[in-house]
């Protein structure tokens, strides 16, 4: 029997940050990972602190922005690399009022950080009213990150290619299979609802589809261009294109209708041929009050949940992986904004 603090069910954005948590404190754990590429792993990876559509911030934006930069340094430290890209958003706009929109938001003090009041024209594709850059924003190097952090996991033996079997959990004593353990830690996706612990806490799924095309010609610069969706280089003279957002058609298939919508955001504003190479999907696990769940079983006081990042899963799981590990280990209270007691209040 092997005595660790903790077992970590998921091997996406939230269970990879939380271990960097346990790396950094110097914990014993080790993580169950189906080897089924997870929502996390075909995400775009876009680091965006305001929301495009509004030009509007979030919860937290800065805070989260400084934490994932400062985490992602520290990661470096132990896998030789850093996955951040430096690779601004440029948001195109549709005509004069969103320049004008843009520009008074730009005035706001939560704002003010993010909203470039210069505009700049971009070249190959069409911006006939320029586009802003969001300061701060970036990519992660999605690719990169998982295999460096899995390999890194693999070496030093915290990682076992295993499907988590609900049945071998014995929560009277702690022990899963030969693991006996302090804490277990399940932050599995939209696999959650198969979870007999935690099956009941209301996360949407939300279905995203993105595409790798080829263009024709190629843009010039290293940056992300959205209008309805990103575009960005990717490897081999790929672009990333996407992604969607579905709450209807939940099927495990690709579905036509989002590639005909990307293909015609696409060419609504690069003029030239382009061809898809590649179209995926994922499910992003979503909350209603669009904040992650975190928390502790009503029942099982060592059982714990990580969920509900939706479409900011890197910025939701590097900032809230500290508050979740405090929570545990310091008995910190947590914010009762992402608190999993939050749905059991009397409404």
């Amino acid at each position: 029997m092997e005595n660790v603090d903790y077992i970590i069910v998921g091997d996406g954005y939230a269970g990879l940050f939380f271990a960097h948590q346990l790396i950094r404190n110097n914990k014993s754990f080790v993580m169950f990972s189906e080897g089924r590429k997870s929502a996390s792993q075909v995400s775009a990876g876009i680091i965006n602190p305001v929301v495009l559509k509004k030009f509007t911030t979030f919860w937290k934006a800065q805070e989260q922005i400084d934490f994932l930069k400062s985490s992602l340094k520290e990661i470096e430290e132990y896998t030789g690399k850093n996955y951040l890209i430096e690779s601004s958003i440029h948001r195109i706009f549709h005509d004069e009022n969103e320049q004008k929109l843009w520009l008074k938001k730009s005035e706001n003090d939560d704002l003010a950080g993010f909203l470039d009041k210069k505009f700049d024209h971009l070249e190959v594709v069409k911006n006939d009213f320029l586009s802003g850059k969001v300061n701060q924003s970036a990519r992660l190097d999605v690719n990169g990150f998982f295999t460096g952090l899995f390999v890194f996991l693999e070496n030093k033996g915290h990682l076992i290619k295993d499907k988590f079997d609900y049945s071998q959990l014995n929560t009277s004593d702690s022990v899963y299979k030969d693991f006996k353990f302090k804490n277990i830690l399940f932050c599995e996706g939209m696999r959650v609802k198969e979870n007999p612990y935690f099956s009941d806490i209301p996360v949407i799924p939300n279905k995203g589809h993105h595409m790798k095309v080829k263009l024709s010609k190629p843009i010039p610069e290293n940056i992300t261009i959205k209008k309805k969706h990103f575009l960005f280089p990717v490897q081999d003279e790929l672009y990333f294109y996407g992604g969607t957002y579905d709450r209807e058609q939940l099927h495990h298939h690709i579905d036509d209708s989002a590639v005909e919508q990307l293909t015609k955001g696409l060419s609504e504003f690069y003029p030239y041929n382009f061809e898809i190479n590649e179209v995926n999907f994922g499910f992003r696990p979503t909350v209603k009050d669009r904040r992650p769940i975190i928390g502790r079983h009503s029942e099982h006081k060592n059982l714990y949940v990580f969920n509900g990042l939706g479409a900011r899963g890197i910025l939701n799981g590097c900032y809230f992986s500290k508050n979740l590990y405090e929570f545990i280990e310091q008995n910190i209270p947590l914010h009762e904004e992402i608190s999993l007691e939050r749905f059991n209040k009397v409404k």
